[in-house]
């Protein structure tokens, strides 16, 4: 058999193979930043410029900035094999920024997290949506908020952190913007409740309330719950607000509203209908007093006027009236009446 003839037709098949082959991994190259060196067991980088023969391919006067929301590539030629970092041969080949990121400017090398209180949920986001009130975020690059416990309420958008309710309110649901106060005859005895509890026996509590209030004086109230007390009625006592009221003795009076019961004071008065009177004992020992204290003032007026007489008759008596014998003195007799001498 004649060889001679297909030489030339082998030789040109593999001209043709080496065409194509070099034709379609072209794009492969372009697509790639590393060069295998196949004569080494291990992989060895090599980086490209725009003067690597890769980029040749590429029309890189036409490189255009990342736009908002992505960021430069550097894993691939359509961006490495432009001359400015944050450009590449098209907007398209740009990275967009993964979830809790963002960038709001253009031809930018990288994407920016989102600040705590603040999140985005999709890529290629050009900026950061504040988490609603009843939400919060407390860490960087969140795509995501998380709503407040039962108990706890946020009021403000791009909260941090969920505040626990106060006394007196509660939260019994998960994203609360804000904390309602106990109906009335409840209440919340401690900060961050869910639910609400019934006043207590002896307490009530009134819409505008907080707290639960203990009954006052002379009022009672035995059932949980309640929004007011009940004033102890006539002819009972209360004397703890959480107990029925109690009968009143017969001998003793109980007014509506009475904390204990009243007396009359013994031996001196005693019981008539709703008052207390005079015993009769009491009425003698009066009768007795007033006389003796009558007679005592007769005494003591005719006493006085006794002693008032008695000063008058000293007062009466002559200074010089002395004894003399009989005779006459300066032609008068001795008996006869002294008189003052002027001296």
């Amino acid at each position: 058999m004649d060889c001679r003839g297909l030489l030339p037709a082998i030789a040109a098949t593999c001209i043709i193979g080496m065409v194509v082959s070099q034709t379609t991994l072209s794009p492969a190259v372009m697509n790639t930043t590393l060069i295998n060196n196949v004569t080494s067991p291990t992989v060895t980088p090599v980086i490209l410029t725009s003067t690597t023969p890769a980029c040749s391919g590429l029309n890189i006067s036409t490189c255009e900035p990342c736009a908002p929301g992505s960021q430069y590539d550097n894993n691939t030629l359509l961006c490495t094999c432009c001359s400015n970092p944050g450009r590449c041969v098209f907007p398209g080949a740009c990275l967009p920024c993964t979830r809790g990121f963002y960038q709001p400017l253009a031809g930018q090398q990288q994407c920016l997290p989102c600040s705590r209180g603040f999140y985005t949920n999709f890529t290629g986001s050009p900026l950061c949506h504040t988490c609603p009130s009843g939400s919060f975020n407390n860490n960087t690059g969140e795509e995501t908020c998380r709503s407040c416990s039962p108990g706890f309420f946020s009021s403000q958008q791009s909260s941090t952190s969920c505040s626990p309710c106060a006394l007196g309110h509660f939260c019994n649901s998960s994203g609360c913007t804000q904390c309602q106060k106990c109906p009335k005859g409840t209440e919340a005895l401690h900060t961050a409740a869910n639910d609400c509890t019934p006043c207590r026996p002896g307490m009530h509590k009134a819409a505008h309330q907080t707290m639960c209030q203990i009954c006052g004086s002379g009022f009672y109230q035995i059932h949980w719950g309640q929004e007011s007390c009940d004033i102890c009625p006539e002819n009972h006592y209360c004397p703890s607000p959480d107990v029925n009221p109690i009968q009143c003795p017969s001998d003793a009076f109980c007014p509506e509203g009475s904390l204990a019961p009243g007396y009359c004071m013994e031996t001196f008065f005693r019981k008539e209908g709703d008052i207390c009177e005079l015993a009769p004992v009491t009425i003698a020992l009066l009768v007795i007093g007033g006389g003796v204290g009558v007679l005592f003032i007769i005494f003591m007026v005719v006493r006085r006027r006794r002693d008032t007489d008695g000063e008058l008759t000293v007062a009466r008596t002559p200074l010089l009236g002395k004894e003399r014998p009989q005779g006459r003195y300066y032609g008068l007799p001795c008996d006869a009446e002294p008189v003052y001498a002027g001296w």
